[in-house]
């Protein structure tokens, strides 16, 4: 039996994985579980306890190192690190020696595609035998691919035969956000479930709620969700990220200045911030060609 699927032992935890929730990843009781799935519970656990900003903590605790599945989350832990060059040189090697295992596949995919190597990422996460982490991850990547048409196909073929489960959920409504028209509300319903119902709620989910309110331009809903999400985190950098963009929208230029401020302690290579900087050089480059010439 799948371990993740409605009957599975794991479902539970895996789904506030997925959510955000990733205290509550870390509160898991693992003592009573087959002895099939406590790797992949321990799994989870780690990936939470990185995600919540412990990455050193997260490689302390992994004492079999030998393991592709800890390798592969000791790998991720340095890449957050910043220990870039190592993290993918150590998943080039499991790559090599254990591509079929699942979660080289899940980590080995994100660390990829964040180093840029987005057809290496895409080639792995490919080896997959039906995990909806693994086609929840190449949908990412092709909306960050601009690959709309993609993704879509992609979260349709996990439809037909994973129709209730939250990862495709989510997925499809990463999609419906990219689509838009009657796609926006769809999604919104999707993540405010997940942002309202309190054994679900997390930053994470508040945060997506408020992205799929500023696509509907309901500015206030966004603002408070954001609000709140801020409130529980107050250096998320997704929560951050969002709020200067609604900011800016909205004109208050104070509050834009300082959650970019904010953003830029906590977290100074963002997307957004190195986007910000190219774009703001190339309007300089423009704008100096049409800089007042003195005789």
């Amino acid at each position: 039996m799948d371990p993740f699927s409605a009957e599975g032992e794991l479902l539970t935890v895996h789904n506030a994985f997925h959510q955000g929730q990733y205290q509550a990843v870390l509160d898991f009781d693992t003592s009573s579980l087959s002895e099939s799935n406590v790797i992949p519970a321990q799994i989870l656990k780690l990936r939470a306890q990185i995600a919540n900003g412990d990455a050193e903590g997260a490689i302390s605790n992994i004492k079999e190192k030998s393991v592709p599945d800890f390798a592969a989350v000791e790998a991720l832990a340095r890449y957050s690190l910043g220990d870039t060059s190592a993290a993918t040189k150590q998943f080039e090697q499991l790559v090599e020696s254990s591509s079929e295992n699942a979660t080289v596949q899940i980590l080995g995919g994100i660390v990829l595609q964040a180093d840029g190597r987005t057809e290496d990422a895409l080639s792995l996460l490919g080896k997959h035998q039906g995990n909806l982490e693994a086609i929840a991850l190449i949908t990412q990547i092709h909306l960050q691919q601009n690959r709309t048409d993609l993704a879509l196909k992609e979260v349709s073929a996990a439809r037909k035969w994973a129709q209730d489960s939250l990862l495709v959920n989510i997925a499809e409504s990463w999609v419906g956000m990219r689509v838009g028209g009657e796609s926006y509300q769809s999604a919104f319903y999707v993540f405010e479930e997940m942002a309202q119902t309190p054994s679900s709620t997390s930053t994470k989910s508040l945060v997506c709620q408020a992205v799929s309110e500023l696509h509907l331009g309901r500015l206030p809903e966004a603002e408070a969700a954001l609000n709140q999400a801020l409130q529980n985190e107050p250096q998320d950098v997704e929560a951050l990220a969002n709020a200067i963009v609604l900011a800016t929208i909205m004109g208050k230029g104070s509050e834009q200045q300082q959650h970019l401020n904010e953003l830029k302690d906590s977290r100074p290579d963002h997307t957004l911030l190195t986007d910000l900087e190219e774009k703001s050089s190339l309007f300089d480059q423009a704008a100096g060609k049409y800089a007042a010439k003195v005789a």
